[in-house]
């Protein structure tokens, strides 16, 4: 088994604790279903964010989907100038057997133009998988 980096960003349209949250709980489902991560298998996960995010820790989301016992730390990018602003990204480390070429990257809305050339998702289905995110919400909260 190795441990492989699993990438992958999204963009806000403002600085909220609902629009942080919901925006990091549909990039770590996507990330998490389409490589399929199981959390026993995280050894943690980096989130960062353009300085411009404060109202909450994206972490946070990964905590609502049931992840208590992986690290997880929170930190703002560089502040560069021209860069890409209102982005939330993460770095999970994951143990896996699959290959580095077999790990999907996620990048989603303005994010999009991070990575264009990992960006070869299918169209996402927000309301499927705002459906898929309160099954484990509600899972964990039993």
């Amino acid at each position: 088994m190795f441990c492989r980096g699993v990438r992958g960003a999204t963009t806000v349209e403002a600085d909220t604790r609902d629009e942080i949250l919901t925006a990091t709980r549909q990039l770590l489902a996507l990330m998490i279903r389409l490589n399929e991560i199981d959390p026993q298998d995280v050894g943690s996960a980096i989130f960062s964010t353009t300085t411009d995010l404060n109202a909450e820790f994206p972490a946070l989301a990964a905590r609502q989907l049931g992840w208590l016992e992986v690290p997880l730390l929170c930190m703002h990018e560089l502040d560069v100038p021209g860069s890409l602003r209102r982005c939330i990204r993460v770095l999970i480390n994951w143990n896996t057997d699959l290959p580095q070429h077999d790990i999907t990257h996620v990048y989603i809305k303005g994010a999009v133009k991070l990575r264009p050339d990992l960006c070869h998702l299918p169209p996402v289905d927000f309301a499927e998988l705002e459906a898929w995110i309160a099954e484990q919400v509600a899972q964990f909260k039993k």
